[in-house]
């Protein structure tokens, strides 16, 4: 018990010396001392000349201090001598203060360019995570396809140099751009970036710290995780070079996928056909938004309908130089279609087919495309159609002439 009382001792001594080392205790004391020291020797040698009541003493000193304006002035040699050494020292404490709220504010700038500061008052904003050399290009890519998007709701989370992402933020067009420093895996680095009310998130395959393909797609696979957990309603998309890592994607519940090295493989065979399928799809998935492939919802009157009915009415107006070539399945946040799908399933009265339902469930497959459905494919909530659009050229007047 005595051991314990010793020791609580000396914590308290250590505090109260650290306490009393503190820079602000000693302003807090030595500066009420020099006022009251101040105000009195000026009295003690001004009374009856300049200065006629320790009242009046009192009141020069503090509207000087303040506004550095001296009401009164001085009589004797001592007085004026006060009065000069309390001129300098609430410039001195001036210029020490404005120096200190300087240092803070260029501190905290310092810090938000070095993506060390958590944000603030950023909802619905979009994740950007990993780096690439070509990383301004994505940038663009993704302001471009997401035409909802301004630079200031971009959050970019990396290890990149600082220098880097100085370089980007130096273009005027992105100097909006929100930037975290860090492991984007890391739940705390999430945490500045606010994941909890982010609407959506890419991950792209990391290549600032190097590493083999493994480790970055290892990477991906622990941010896809990180970000769910913090977020379920978020939509996640993910890069990864090895298709051996979309089973755990999946179980993640990544909303999508994308497979670089897959594609490019499939590209070099399609290219090595001479058929021009390459230019093909340039055309289709290009950064081109006025024509390629387009992804638009379903109008509410056709769910319950058929393709049949869905595609007569969209293909029949030949002026919207668009043609509907199939669906994409359960799109959307993973956990509200499953939460949707499982409440369709417990509709049917038949114990059997709701089991059936539910097993259904548990398989269901992010967007998932289906090209040319058959005409009696039943249309429902969660479904998006797929459209080839052609950008319409400008009329040549001359011609008709």
């Amino acid at each position: 018990m005595a051991h314990i009382k010793g020791t609580r001792r000396k914590k308290l001594k250590k505090r109260l010396s650290e306490l009393f080392h503190s820079n602000y205790v000693r302003f807090g004391v030595i500066l009420p001392l020099f006022f009251l020291f101040t105000v009195y020797t000026a009295y003690y040698y001004e009374k009856g000349r300049s200065i006629y009541s320790i009242g009046d003493s009192y009141w020069y000193f503090l509207f000087a201090f303040i506004t550095g304006v001296v009401r009164f002035s001085p009589a004797t040699f001592w007085g004026r001598a006060i009065t000069l050494l309390s001129s300098v020292v609430r410039i001195c404490l001036y210029g020490t203060i404005l120096a200190k709220i300087s240092s803070v504010f260029i501190n905290f700038q310092n810090q938000r360019d070095k993506g060390l500061t958590k944000l603030k008052n950023l909802t619905k904003h979009f994740l950007l995570c990993g780096w690439k050399p070509d990383m301004e290009n994505i940038i663009q890519a993704v302001l471009s396809a997401n035409t909802d998007l301004t630079p200031d709701q971009i959050v970019l989370i990396n290890e990149a140099p600082a220098e880097q992402i100085a370089q980007i933020r130096s273009n005027p067009f992105y100097k909006e751009l929100n930037y975290i420093a860090g492991d984007f895996s890391n739940e705390d680095v999430l945490n500045k970036a606010l994941v909890g009310s982010a609407e959506r998130a890419l991950i792209i395959s990391d290549q600032s710290k190097g590493g083999t393909q493994l480790e970055i797609d290892s990477r991906a696979v622990l941010a896809v995780l990180a970000i769910k957990s913090l977020n379920p309603s978020i939509y996640v998309a993910a890069e990864i070079y090895d298709s051996k890592f979309e089973s755990h994607l999946n179980l993640a519940h990544c909303d999508e996928i994308i497979l670089t090295t897959e594609y490019e493989h499939s590209l070099l065979a399609t290219a090595s056909s001479g058929k021009g399928f390459s230019n093909v799809i340039r055309a289709l998935i290009g950064t081109d938004t006025a024509s390629g492939v387009s992804i638009e919802p379903i109008p509410i009157k056709f769910y319950g309908k058929t393709y049949g009915e869905f595609a007569a009415e969209q293909n029949a107006d030949s002026s919207k130089k668009c043609l509907l070539i199939g669906l994409l399945l359960n799109t959307g946040n993973f956990l509200r279609r499953r939460r949707d799908a499982i409440r369709e399933a417990h509709k049917n009265p038949n114990v059997e087919t709701v089991i059936n339902n539910l097993i259904k469930v548990k398989t269901l497959k992010s967007n998932e495309p289906i090209l040319l459905p058959d005409d009696d494919f039943a249309l429902r909530r969660g479904m998006k159609a797929i459209y080839v659009k052609v950008k319409e050229e400008p009329k040549d007047e001359t011609a008709d002439k």
